[in-house]
Order: structure tokens, then sequence, then C-alpha cells
């Protein structure tokens, strides 16, 4: 079943990826058995103790099961973690679906802020907020300056898990600000919308409203699919092949 393994890399390492692999791609079935640890030794061209290091590992992993006097076994497959930078991102019904993502991401974070935010964390969203007015009044495209605004709203929530999705959605589909951006670009009145959307955002988070600040959000989101769906093919064919961003820009 297997070549022997060697090179600078460690060898518990590589043995693990290989046999990963065969796991993932569903030679070694869920259930099924690894070959034995002598069968493993004589395929690979390694030691015991290498085996045992990356069936270790594996185990660690949630892959395998060492079971006494029977053998490792498969376990079934777990839920894969998210990986959006494995997604095809640079097309209109996907920036479209983020959006919608967004959409519900962002609310509830505004929602949260408008109770939770500390003085400090208000100075930090006005600071954003301010920063990313005079980006974009100095003709630059905004696109660090919007991921700031709305991490600082996630990050008045308090809630570390919240402000963890905000910022990986952010800095895996950063391509996605850019081409909604670039597409608000087109326009003076988009431009214009943009700015007033996240400053009734901000205001909302401000007064302590946390059902306005939801629903500003929202808004702003539904506003932002609009734009992008009036968007003729031009602009798509222009920018539509970018690393799209999930992050919080429009």
């Amino acid at each position: 079943m297997f070549s022997k393994v060697s090179g600078p890399v460690r060898l518990a390492d590589r043995v693990a990826a290989i046999l990963a692999e065969e796991i993932e791609s569903g030679r070694l079935a869920e259930g099924g058995k690894l070959p034995t640890e002598v069968e493993l030794v004589k395929q690979l061209g390694v030691s015991r103790t290498v085996i045992r290091e990356a069936v270790s590992r594996l185990r660690n992993a949630g892959l395998v099961e060492p079971r006494q006097g029977l053998g490792v076994f498969v376990l079934p497959r777990r839920a894969r973690p998210l990986d959006l930078e494995a997604e095809s991102l640079g097309t209109k019904s996907k920036v479209l679906q983020i959006v919608e993502v967004r959409s519900a991401l962002e609310g509830e974070a505004a929602a949260l802020a408008a109770t939770r935010a500390t003085p400090d964390g208000l100075d930090r969203m006005r600071q954003a907020l301010d920063a990313l007015d005079a980006a974009v009044a100095a003709g630059g495209d905004g696109v660090d300056e919007d991921l700031a605004f709305h991490r600082s709203i996630a990050e008045s929530t308090g809630n570390d898990v919240l402000v963890s999705t905000v910022r990986y959605l952010g800095e895996v589909a950063r391509g996605g600000i850019r081409v909604t951006r670039a597409n608000e670009a087109r326009r003076g009145d988009f431009i214009e919308a943009v700015r007033q959307e996240h400053h009734a955002i901000l205001a909302a988070v401000e007064a302590r409203d946390p059902e306005g600040a939801h629903a500003a959000a929202r808004l702003h989101l539904r506003h932002a699919e609009a734009r992008l769906q009036d968007a003729d093919a031009g602009f798509w064919t222009e920018n539509g092949d970018l690393d799209v961003d999930l992050g919080p820009a429009t």
C-alpha cells in the first residue's frame, strides 16, 4: 500500500500525513483497521517508534482509535473545520452568499455592542470610523479601515468567539471587501450611502439601542447586496476573480 519514507522532514510527521491522507480519501475506510505495526514498518521503511508516534498524532486528531489487542481502527469522520480559503470566492454568487452570512453575524454583533460596549470601546469605534471616512476622502479603497471598524464593533461585545469569527472572515476573504467597495466607488451616491449606513450603526450603538443597532447593521448589508446586484456584467468581469472577502466591509 505504501512506499518507503525518506527526506529531511520529521519521519513521524510524514507518516502521519500519509496515513491521514489514506483516511481522508476513504482508502482506509471508517471502521476499518490500519495495517499492523509490523506491516507499516515494512512498507514505510521506518522504525516502530516512528509508527507509534505517527499513530499517536492521528489519535490526538480524532482520526483513529487504538483498541487493546485488536489493532488501530479508523473513526467516523468529524465535521471539517471551516476553511473558506479552500472555497472559490471570486464569483458574484459567492460574494452575495458572504453578504448573507455577514448580515446575520454583524447584526447580532451590533446589538450586543449596544448593550456591552465600554466608553473605551465606543472611542475605538469612533476612531475606526473616522479613519475610514478619512481614507475614502483621500481616494483610498478603505478596505483595511472598513475591516477595522466592523472588528471594533465585534470587540465591544466582549465575546471572544465572535471576535475571532469576524477577524477570520475578514482576513480570509479580504478580496470581497475590495469587490464590494470597488462596486460602491462606481457612483458618488453609493459612497455617501455607505458612509451614512456606517454612521447609523455607530449612532445606534452609542445610543445603547440594540434593536436599532441590529436593524442598522442588517439594513447596511441588505443595501450592500442590492448594490452588488445592480452591478453590470462588465464590473464582475473586471473584479470577480479577486480573492473574495467575507470581511466586514461594504
